[in-house]
């Protein structure tokens, strides 16, 4: 993988145009043999009818919670001052065990140019091992996945389905990729989060919070363009998660032929400008990032109390 500063903005933008028209020639050639996406790989809003008899239907909703408060004052606002902005090199310090910083939730631009997104949500009888399991648990079904924000999230898959495996909950995520598609405001996005062990990072997590972590890139074309961590920590009632995420920080990585060629079968939304994020997108990610958090933990407590011990 190439260091963050080894790929500029422009030379992201230049390698994403020409992969998105290797991707356009690619589906056009196989439009004949792949009129409509197999079975197991569509992307589609809601659930589907089958999904009702899962043992989780209960938990289904038709649509996603209104965020938090400060997520909606943030959305309606401009965008934080750059003074005010950790720059990424310091975000294990933002993210240390104790202590706030001077903007929790806002979006914006840090001193070197990295698009900034923060969100800070309390979560009242939420741990954060409920967290751990989440994340273990859910992105090997897409009708899970929807759980987390139906009106967003279209599909969900793993490179490594760990779910009928009797493994500790971190190490079900850790150094696993989940491929998504999902609408960041209007503009839909096929993602590829690979998670990474926060201590690799230089994070701090004592045994009561966790620090997940991940590397954000294309679903389609090998370069990633930004990071995420969620920290979980205990506060009086519940939980809080702080969110940060540092997008413009590009890489290449090995490609994934077969997964890519599943997000192309399924419709690739393949816009080279995405590859770029700017701070519109940062501000509808922090809104889909306060939407979907807030909504999970009204109800994680349940879910993970009645699936935790069968998966």
């Amino acid at each position: 993988m190439l260091k963050l500063a080894e790929m500029s903005r422009r030379r992201a933008l230049i390698l994403g145009a020409t992969a998105v028209g290797t991707v356009a020639a690619s589906t056009v050639a196989g439009a004949a043999a792949h009129a409509v996406p197999a079975i197991g790989n569509r992307r589609h809003p809601g659930y589907a009818p089958e999904d009702w008899a899962k043992p989780f239907s209960h938990f289904m909703a038709e649509y996603t919670a209104p965020p938090q408060e400060a997520v909606t004052i943030a959305y309606h606002g401009g965008p934080t001052p750059t003074e005010q902005i950790p720059d990424f090199a310091a975000w294990t310090q933002d993210l240390a065990p104790t202590g706030y910083s001077a903007v929790e939730t806002g979006y914006g631009n840090t001193a070197s140019g990295a698009v900034w997104v923060a969100t800070r949500t309390e979560m009242p009888r939420v741990t954060a091992a409920m967290w751990d399991w989440w994340f273990g648990w859910h992105s090997s079904d897409s009708a899970r996945y929807k759980l987390w924000h139906p009106d967003a999230h279209m599909f969900s898959e793993l490179d490594t389905d760990t779910s009928a495996r009797g493994m500790p909950d971190r190490a079900r995520y850790i150094g696993n990729i989940s491929y998504v598609d999902e609408y960041i405001g209007s503009e839909l996005q096929q993602l590829a989060i690979a998670f990474h062990d926060p201590a690799d990072h230089g994070f701090v997590v004592p045994p009561d919070q966790t620090v997940i972590v991940a590397r954000v890139g294309s679903s389609i074309v090998p370069i990633d363009f930004g990071w995420l961590a969620h920290q979980v920590r205990p506060i009086p009632g519940g939980s809080e998660m702080r969110s940060r995420f540092y997008l413009g920080l590009h890489g290449m990585r090995a490609p994934a032929v077969s997964l890519a060629a599943r997000a192309i079968e399924r419709g690739p939304a393949a816009d080279p400008r995405d590859l770029v994020p700017d701070l519109d997108m940062a501000r509808e990610l922090l809104l889909h990032c306060g939407q979907e958090m807030n909504h999970l933990a009204q109800f994680l407590p349940e879910i993970h109390e009645q699936f935790h011990r069968t998966s």
